[in-house]
């Protein structure tokens, strides 16, 4: 099942089909038109991008002081009055720019329009609408070019028809706007006060006769309307952007084809099917979705959804220089929720959990750069905010790579380098590329490990504690009308701290380098806090067994080593693996898992766990409760955010080869459900590459196509085993008995 398919038109822009390339992005959507929502990814409003972390490295000892005291409402407001920056809850404009839409193109046909059915192929990334008009039916085919990097759109009917086509932005106090159209087409200027200038040129190619009015073109009697279109804005060189892109070079069936074939090439390296019922094939999507939200089960739309987050990381990542963001490249609103910006306390993470494993090594790179190009701002922020060396990372940000806290009552938390830094440790571990370790991951390692020399406070039994520090964003009642707790050595940060110093160490042996640094690393990881066990059996989520403020919170932040994590498991901490298993199952019944990324990876928890019909409870509920008609995924009270479709790629591959202990387990969530299918060229660390079936739930077929690791440890209902091979050799594996 490789279509979303409808025979009824969106009734809103989250209904749309998304379609993207990493630096331009489109949804369409429209019910008498076709209107195109654009976006370019640097097209943020610009106006904060000098900001910089002031001097307060002074207010640290008074913080300490009072969490040593047990003041938990002073720490808060010591704390957030030093390191909390504004915005947040403080009433105060914050500083983190938002993302905007570029504009919105549109094509409206003359004369009655019947609609008659669109859909999105997310294998070749092209997208499809079609109506009645007049004599016959004209037909609309878009696609966002990932090998020339603009938008195509191309309008085709039997019988001649006519149109209107239109740029145009929402007006916006402080934004300049000017439109010119011509017989070529039409561009559009804009102009943001104190920010960023952009521009959009939408090139016409027709059979048609073309005539301008009112800023408007008019096409009259075609056959055909060709649009391409490309954005360009001021974070570089406006004009030469615009000029960098050849819009007449390539035919449009060239053109098509070359994009379709890489974007396939990259969805195809993963192969995911699932047995389902043939006789609901050719139902529409939406008449699908609501089945599966009354409760029936459709594993083609279990399959699908799987597939579509697939194919909206490569649509917000492949040709881009910036990551994902909250809705990955794709936003309507002049002032989105959050800013569309970037969260470094789980959002970003979870969009790219699936990178590595689902074979998209290109994806992470934009997420590798834009980390990366935090350094010299967050080298700064850490000596002015805490007075340590190494890297500070915010905890919400947007896309200039400037490290300043700008969320009030939440930002006073310096998880947020440890935890992106394990994307960079994955991306070697499943490369074995020494180089990139060498020249850019590594230097990013010991940054967050010189922060950690610097911060960590030796008390007097020998303990390196992490003060202050929170559990992103739980709280309790005594901190008053404070979001989070600032307390000493929270269970997730001690588990991220834990985590960083090892990259630092292994990649330091890996290279031949930093002895003593690494010697100092493990003195100081071998120090920290224990990973204490409430007196209920839960996993403590601070030092002190606390009341929670919400019992159900979304996040799960001190779960964070069950799952992205392996500091928990069955063979190396069982004690804290269970503890962990009861704090999930503490928060799910009061009502955890109430928004779409939280229900992601509650999923990614469950498969992890091995709890096969929770894993198909929460994986199915992101669709029955969390997603538009297109399975766009839904945060409460209805607002598109894309970590929750991507997290749930994650959570399928969990379910199907979990890594952990250096061995991947395989087949430990599937559900019954689930009985039967197959996941083709899912990769592991060592860089190995997997194909296995399955059959009423159990290995059928296995083959391991090797990686720079001379062997795989692989694990299956109990029974360990290990293939060796040469690097590129597909070893086919006789399965235990």
């Amino acid at each position: 099942m490789d279509k979303l398919f409808y025979r009824t038109p969106p009734a809103e822009w989250m209904e749309g089909l998304p379609i993207g390339n990493g630096r331009l992005a489109a949804m369409i959507w429209g019910q008498q038109e076709d209107r195109l929502t654009l976006n370019h990814e640097w097209l943020w409003t610009g106006r904060n991008k000098s900001r910089k972390a002031r001097q307060s490295a002074e207010g640290l000892p008074l913080v300490r002081e009072a969490i040593r005291n047990g003041e938990h409402f002073a720490a808060a407001a010591l704390a957030n009055s030093f390191f909390g920056g504004e915005g947040g809850i403080s009433g105060l404009p914050g500083r983190v720019d938002d993302y905007q839409p570029a504009g919105e193109l549109c094509m409206e046909l003359a004369g009655e329009a019947a609609f008659v059915s669109r859909e999105l192929d997310i294998r070749t990334g092209v997208a499809r609408v079609c109506r009645k008009c007049g004599d016959g039916a004209v037909t609309g085919e878009f696609f966002a070019d990932c090998v020339g990097q603009c938008l195509s759109a191309r309008w085709e009917s039997e019988a001649p028809f006519s149109a209107a086509l239109s740029l145009s932005r929402e007006a916006e106090e402080g934004t300049r706007i000017s439109i010119a159209a011509g017989e070529g087409g039409i561009r559009l200027d804009g102009r943001i006060s104190g920010g960023i200038a952009f521009s959009v040129q939408a090139k016409v190619f027709t059979d048609g006769r073309v005539r301008t009015e009112n800023q408007k073109l008019f096409v009259e009697n075609a056959r055909y309307i060709q649009i391409v279109v490309n954005i360009a804005t001021s974070r570089g060189d406006l004009e030469r952007e615009l000029m960098a892109y050849d819009l007449d070079a390539v035919r449009y069936e060239q053109a098509k084809a070359r994009h379709a074939g890489r974007f396939s090439d990259i969805m195809g390296r993963l192969d995911f099917a699932l047995e389902e019922d043939e006789r609901l094939s050719a139902l529409p999507t939406d008449e699908r979705i609501r089945r599966v939200k009354e409760g029936k089960i459709d594993n083609g739309i279990s399959q699908l959804y799987f597939d579509f987050g697939r194919y909206l990381l490569i649509s917000s990542s492949i040709c881009g220089e910036l990551p994902a963001n909250l809705q990955g490249k794709w936003n309507d609103s002049l002032t989105p929720p959050w800013n569309c910006d970037y969260h470094f306390d789980i959002n970003l993470q979870m969009n790219y959990w699936m990178a590595e494993p689902a074979g998209m090594p290109e994806c992470a790179r934009a997420l590798i750069r834009y980390v990366r190009s935090f350094l010299p701002s967050g080298r700064e922020a850490a000596e002015r905010l805490y007075g340590c060396r190494g890297v500070y990372l915010p905890i919400q940000t947007d896309a200039w790579g400037v490290s300043t806290p700008e969320a009030y009552g939440w930002a006073v938390w310096i998880g947020a380098a440890p935890w992106i830094a394990r994307h960079l440790w994955d991306h070697y571990r499943y490369s074995g590329d020494t180089e990139y370790l060498k020249n850019e991951a590594y230097e990013f390692f010991t940054a967050v490990a010189e922060f950690y020399e610097d911060y960590l406070q030796k008390d007097e039994s020998g303990v390196y504690q992490i003060l202050p520090s929170q559990s992103p964003e739980n709280a309790i009642p005594e901190i008053g009308c404070f979001p989070v707790l600032i307390d000493q050595s929270s269970a997730m940060d001690v588990q991220l701290c834990c985590d960083a110093l090892t990259y630092a160490i292994r990649s330091a042996e890996i290279l031949g380098v930093d002895a003593e640094k690494a010697a100092r690393w493990k003195e100081l990881r071998d120090h920290l806090p224990p990973f204490a066990i409430g007196a209920d059996g839960r996993l403590m989520e601070w030092q002190k067994e606390y009341t929670e403020r919400e019992p159900g919170h979304r996040h799960l932040s001190h779960l964070y080593g069950l799952y992205p994590s392996d500091l928990f498991t069955p063979n190396t901490r069982p004690e804290q693996y269970e503890a962990g298993i009861r704090s999930l199952q503490y928060r799910l019944s009061h009502g955890g898992g109430h928004t779409g990324w939280s229900r992601a990876w509650v999923s990614c928890l469950a498969a992890r766990l091995g709890n096969r019909e929770e894993f198909y409870q929460h994986y199915t509920a992101l669709i029955r409760d969390f997603a538009t008609v297109s399975l766009l995924d839904l945060h409460p009270p209805r607002i598109f955010q894309i970590d929750g479709n991507l997290g749930a790629v994650a959570a399928g591959i969990e379910a199907v080869v979990s890594c952990y202990d250096d061995t991947a387990h395989l087949l430990r969530g599937i559900p019954a459900e689930w009985g039967t299918g197959h996941l083709n060229g899912v990769k592991i660390p060592g860089g190995h590459t997997l194909s296995i079936s399955w059959e009423d739930g159990r290995l059928a077929r296995l083959s391991v196509v090797m990686g720079f690791a001379p062997e795989a440890k692989l694990e299956w209902e109990g029974t360990a085993f290990t293939v060796q091979g040469k690097p590129g050799e597909t070893v086919s594996v006789t399965l235990p008995a």
